[in-house]
């Protein structure tokens, strides 16, 4: 009783093995892993199951190489807009860098400029410092000659450095609070000479010449 038993069950086993690895092998054909088609083609036929073949591995494989393709397509395109990105930043840098230079370059010249004016006006500013002291300082040693010496010393200087040499002399008296000696000198100069620097003092009260 027992011996039968252990042959029921060794023969149970061996099916089972035998339907297992048969399953496994099904499986394995069905994922391409192992290539029994021919001999399990009526089984696919009668589970109603399409087996892996290498048409349709080649199939996948080119679907799957195709999506690859696009994938690097993209990437190269992105590459692509990137790159004409920084091309037209590049471009955008180097005109706006030109319209800096151009923009400094007209500031310094500007600057350049008006130092040379500020210049030309110290000049002129300094000149006319120096010639009012030089012409207090004439006033001053003709106030202290003898009248004849000083008209001689007049006379001896063009009309517009006897105009301000006179007004200098006029100035002169009315801070030190006494009489001006450029009338008296102007009348010991001779009558036309007199009567144009007189001229000329009425009708340009002011210069800086």
């Amino acid at each position: 009783m027992s011996r039968g038993n252990s042959v029921g069950k060794s023969i149970v086993l061996l099916l089972l093995i035998m339907i297992l690895a048969l399953g496994g092998l099904l499986w394995f054909d069905y994922l391409g892993i192992v290539h029994v088609k021919t001999f399990f083609t009526p089984l696919y036929r009668i589970l109603g199951k399409q087996p892996q073949t290498s048409s349709t591995v080649s199939s996948a494989a080119f679907i799957n190489n195709n999506i690859d393709q696009d994938r690097i397509d993209k990437q190269r395109e992105a590459l692509e807009l990137y790159k004409e990105e920084l091309d037209k930043r590049d471009a955008d840098l180097s005109t706006a860098e030109k319209q800096n230079e151009q923009i400094a370059g007209e500031l310094a010249e500007r600057e350049k400029s008006q130092q040379e004016r500020e210049k030309t006006f110290n000049n002129e500013v300094k000149k006319y410092d120096d010639k009012e002291v030089n012409i207090e300082q004439i006033a001053a040693n003709l106030n202290g000659m003898q009248p004849k010496a000083a008209v001689n010393i007049l006379l001896a200087m063009d009309d517009q450095m006897v105009i301000d040499v006179l007004r200098k002399v006029e100035e002169l008296a009315a801070q030190n609070g006494t009489s001006s000696m450029g009338s008296y000198w102007l009348s010991l100069m001779p009558a036309d000479r007199a009567a144009e620097i007189q001229r000329k003092m009425v009708s340009k009260p002011e210069s800086l010449d």
